[in-house]
């Protein structure tokens, strides 16, 4: 571990092999955040048993981290983040980034272009690079997902104006697993691409995934694959699946995960990460 690696706890080092797991990774929407955007008294509860035993708490997102810091704040969260799908390592107590990796804005264009040769015009939002990125959202494309997320309306020539970490695109025709189907056929050699929620498909840098970013983050913190369980709800929860140890889905999770989770608990609105932290750190 570097000299700049944040340490471990005490506990975490001294006790670290009596552990069932010393790192706990979590998705954010669908997963650890209840639908109204909050966490609830028993899921802060039981991450505080896990984290008093010992283990180390990370978050792993899809939301840049503009837009996750607002519900880091609210839920005092202070740790190593991973946001943007893994572009971005993020330390939310510093509000600093580690590592944030961008998207080839000339691959971007020519991978929307294959795309829409396909399938037809797309609408094209982009979240551009930095703490300072906003999501510039073209016209047509509506973001569905959190009521309070800022988006900038511009011009289609101005998405890809200054470097981004990431594209969404919306189809009228097309739900979201045919359209994430339909990019992967034509631009899969020249973007990653996920489905990552409702109405949200992504363009990444290729080869970028939650498992690369929490791979980053895991070697920060001195833990290893072995060392985690991973909980999430959606195909863009697959990668840090097949990365962590263990992999927990939540009840109702896209059909992509749960053919890849090694157990299922309930729903983000019945604690369900919560269920699975009390049986493998009890109350002291």
């Amino acid at each position: 571990m570097s000299s700049t690696s944040p340490a471990l706890p005490a506990d975490a080092r001294a006790n670290g092999g009596d552990l069932p797991y010393r790192l706990v990774a979590t998705d954010l929407d669908g997963t650890l955040l209840t639908s109204t955007e909050t966490v609830s008294e028993r899921t802060r509860a039981a991450l505080a048993s896990a984290t008093g035993a010992g283990a180390l708490h990370i978050v792993v997102t899809g939301r840049s981290a503009v837009w996750a810091r607002p519900v880091f704040d609210e839920i005092g969260y202070t740790g190593i983040a991973v946001c943007g799908q893994g572009a971005q390592v993020y330390d939310a107590g510093a509000h600093k980034l580690l590592t944030s990796l961008t998207l080839d804005r000339r691959l971007a264009a020519h991978a929307i272009e294959k795309i829409e040769a396909e399938v037809g015009p797309l609408a094209v939002a982009a979240n551009q690079d930095g703490l300072d990125g906003q999501v510039l959202a073209g016209p047509g494309y509506e973001l569905i997902i959190g009521s309070d997320l800022p988006v900038v309306r511009v011009e289609r020539d101005e998405l890809l104006a200054s470097p981004v970490s990431k594209l969404y695109i919306q189809h009228p025709g097309l739900d979201d697993d045919a359209l994430a189907e339909a990019a992967r056929n034509a631009a899969g050699g020249l973007v990653g691409v996920v489905m990552a929620g409702a109405g949200v498909v992504e363009l990444l840098p290729l080869g970028l995934s939650k498992a690369t970013g929490l791979a980053v983050a895991a070697r920060r913190l001195g833990v290893r694959a072995a060392d985690t369980i991973a909980f999430g709800d959606m195909p863009n929860d697959v990668p840090m699946f097949g990365w962590a140890a263990h992999g927990v889905a939540m009840a109702g999770a896209h059909e992509e995960l749960l053919a890849v989770a090694d157990e299922v608990t309930a729903g983000n609105d019945e604690d369900g990460v919560a269920l699975v932290l009390e049986r493998l750190f009890p109350a002291r």
